[in-house]
C-alpha cells in the first residue's frame, strides 16, 4: 500500500487526522492531546503519507465523519477503504462492525459468532484494537459481554468510547437488548 496523503481536521473531540491512497481510507487517527500531536502519531503510523488538501472524496469523507461526531443520521459503511495491509482475519471483523449503526452496538462474542468462530471473541477484540479507520469502522460500536464499555485503545480510553457513544444517541450502556445491533 502506497499511502498518498493525509490531513487534520477539528472535530466535536478534537482535532483528528485521516490518511488515503488511490484505494481509499488508510487511516483515521482519533485525537491525541494537541494537533501536533496528532500530527506526529498520524505521521508515525504512516510514514510514506505527506500532508495536503484532501482529494474531493476524502473531503466527502471527512464532512461525513464530522456529521457522525455531531449527532447526526451519517452512514460511513460505503466510504472506500485501504485495508490491505490488515489480516484477512481483522477485514473480516471490520466488515461486521461496519455493519451496526450508529446509536446501536454489538458485544464482541456476537461479532465472533457472525464470522463462525464463537470461540474467538478475544480475537475480535484484538483485531478492533488495531482498527487503522476507527470511528469509519466503528470499533467504538463494540462492547464487552453484558454491555460492559471494556477497552479502547484511542487517547482517552473508554471516556473517549462513551463519549462517542453519547454523540450518537445509543442508550445507556448495559442498557440489556435495546443497546445491541438488530
Amino acid at each position: 500500500m502506497s499511502t498518498l496523503g493525509f490531513t487534520l481536521f477539528d472535530s466535536p473531540i478534537g482535532t483528528c487526522g485521516l490518511a488515503w491512497s488511490a484505494r481509499g481510507i488508510a487511516g483515521l487517527q482519533l485525537p491525541e492531546a494537541s494537533a501536533e500531536a496528532t500530527r506526529k502519531r498520524l505521521q508515525r503510523r504512516w510514514s510514506d503519507a505527506v500532508e495536503s488538501d484532501p482529494p474531493p472524496g476524502v473531503g466527502r469523507a471527512i464532512e461525513r465523519v464530522l456529521q457522525l461526531l455531531k449527532g447526526e443520521a451519517a452512514d460511513l459503511a460505503d466510504i472506500p477503504l485501504d485495508l490491505e495491509a490488515a489480516p484477512e482475519f481483522h477485514r473480516k471483523v471490520y466488515e461486521v462492525a461496519r455493519t451496526i449503526p450508529p446509536g446501536r452496538t454489538m458485544t464482541y462474542g456476537e461479532i465472533a459468532k457472525r464470522l463462525g468462530v464463537p470461540h474467538e471473541s478475544r480475537e475480535v477484540g484484538q483485531a478492533l484494537g488495531r482498527n487503522p479507520v476507527a470511528i469509519i469502522v466503528p470499533c467504538h460500536r463494540v462492547l464487552g459481554a453484558d454491555g460492559k464499555m471494556g477497552g479502547f485503545s484511542a487517547t482517552g480510553g473508554v471516556s473517549t468510547k462513551r463519549r462517542m457513544l453519547e454523540i450518537e444517541g445509543a442508550p445507556e450502556v448495559g442498557a440489556g437488548p435495546l443497546f445491541a445491533a438488530r
